[in-house]
């Protein structure tokens, strides 16, 4: 099927396409070949999709994604007077990749063969990633990589003389989280029914993306483990890994919090200051929202979308909220849709999470139950990962975060095909 040959190639491209851009120094804006080969992949559906395959959009999470772009157009008439053009270049993260996403992988994976597929793709350009990004740190940067330092990337990644490795990704937040997101999904997945040599590889992988998280120098990928690490081990519905499982995140937790072991390396100690209330960052953050809370009391409805953050400067630089640095997708979420957008922004992916535990709690099959609680741990990582920093907004963490709610939403059906194939082996 040729749509589903050209979302393998958007999978590719969404991790790879800030790597063309550096080191062939292309000055055209890639981020627009996102749409063109996502309506390549429409077209093709269009003319390919078995018309039963059109059902598949009849569910909540395909709903709820088309209820929020709904809501994410009309503000575009939002009375706080941003830029049309800060909306139209905003809207494209915040509510049109998340519905086209959903739309097209329901239309085109349907097999247990794209869920591997796809955890192959993802797990191997990751690893990738955290080989380049070793390479960065111990060998040397490309001449991409110091032209992007040279170009303001510096001020964020050289701290204190010391670089917060990249990656090809667009920067050390993206490239740390994403580290940490694939990392847990591939330690949860080694855990699971497979060969040993395949567990071997897949620790393998986890081990090297576990690293480059390490030194991404991201302090809020730690928020991408913890709360993943819970959400598999409840789902594992095993008492023996609940407890065990549980007290070695609260063990680590406390080796972090409480002792100053490994202080002497710059990428665990810049690590545990995430931990850490006294920390001037966080402070700064706290300061900014406390700004935001007393602004944001009068605009229920936020200040638009593309008002704050990057096109915020680029085309609202004479609104208040242009000059503020939100420093999480939860608080842009809150400065551009205002309290209302928020609560059901919020609302929408807390359901969500819980509908997709509620699914993987009663899958049968358990080589795909383990996938499911890899993607949903995945998922509700990068969630509660994204109030720290801009990360389920940015590629390639957006693609793989909402194809990984497709996937989990048709986990019932694969696994109703998987018992009907081991009764047919029986008889």
């Amino acid at each position: 099927m040729v749509a589903k040959v050209i979302l393998y190639i958007l999978l590719v491209y969404c991790f790879i396409y800030w790597l063309i851009s550096r080191e062939l120094g292309i000055i055209f804006p890639i981020g627009i070949l996102i749409e063109v080969i996502m309506l390549l992949a429409f077209i093709s559906a269009i003319f390919s999709v078995p018309k039963e395959n059109w059902k598949n959009l009849n569910n909540d999470l395909f709903y709820l994604f088309l209820f929020w772009f709904f809501i994410s157009v009309l503000e575009v008439a939002n009375p706080a007077g941003a830029s049309t053009l800060g909306w139209l270049k905003e809207i494209r993260s915040a509510a049109e990749y998340p519905l086209l996403i959903v739309m097209l992988y329901f239309l085109t994976f349907t097999k247990v063969k794209d869920l591997d597929n796809f955890l192959i793709i993802v797990i191997a350009l990751s690893t990738l990633a955290a080989i380049d990004g070793i390479k960065q740190l111990h060998i040397g940067l490309s001449r991409g990589d110091i032209m992007f330092l040279q170009y303001g990337g510096a001020t964020t990644h050289l701290i204190w003389g010391r670089l917060r490795v990249f990656s090809f990704y667009s920067e050390a937040a993206q490239f740390g989280a994403s580290q940490a997101h694939i990392g847990l999904l591939t330690l949860i997945l080694a855990l699971g029914p497979v060969k040993k040599n395949v567990r071997i590889l897949l620790l393998t992988c986890s081990a090297l993306m576990l690293y480059g998280m390490l030194i991404s120098g991201t302090r809020g990928a730690m928020f991408a483990l913890v709360p993943g690490a819970f959400v598999a081990i409840i789902l594992s519905k095993k008492f023996k890994v609940l407890i065990l499982g549980g007290a070695l995140a609260i063990l680590f937790l406390c080796f972090l919090k409480f002792t100053s072991i490994g202080d002497g390396n710059y990428n665990i100690y810049r690590f545990r200051s995430s931990l850490n209330p006294d920390d001037p960052s966080l402070n700064v953050r706290l300061a900014s929202q406390r700004v935001l809370k007393e602004y944001m009391s009068n605009i229920p409805f936020g200040g638009g979308l593309g008002v704050i953050g990057s096109n915020g400067m680029a085309y609202n630089s004479d609104k208040f909220l242009s000059k503020v640095q939100p420093d999480s997708y939860w608080v842009k979420i809150w400065a551009m849709y205002g309290i209302v957008g928020f609560t059901i922004w919020i609302s929408i992916m807390l359901y969500l999470l819980g509908k997709c535990c509620g699914i993987v709690w009663r899958i049968e099959d358990e080589g795909l139950k383990i996938k499911g609680i890899a993607l949903t741990s995945g998922f509700a990582g990068i969630l509660f990962c994204s109030y720290g920093n801009e990360v389920i907004n940015t590629m390639p963490s957006t693609i793989i975060v909402y194809a990984s709610l497709v996937f989990v939403y048709i986990m019932p059906k694969l696994d109703n095909e998987l018992k009907e194939r081991k009764l047919i082996k029986l008889t």
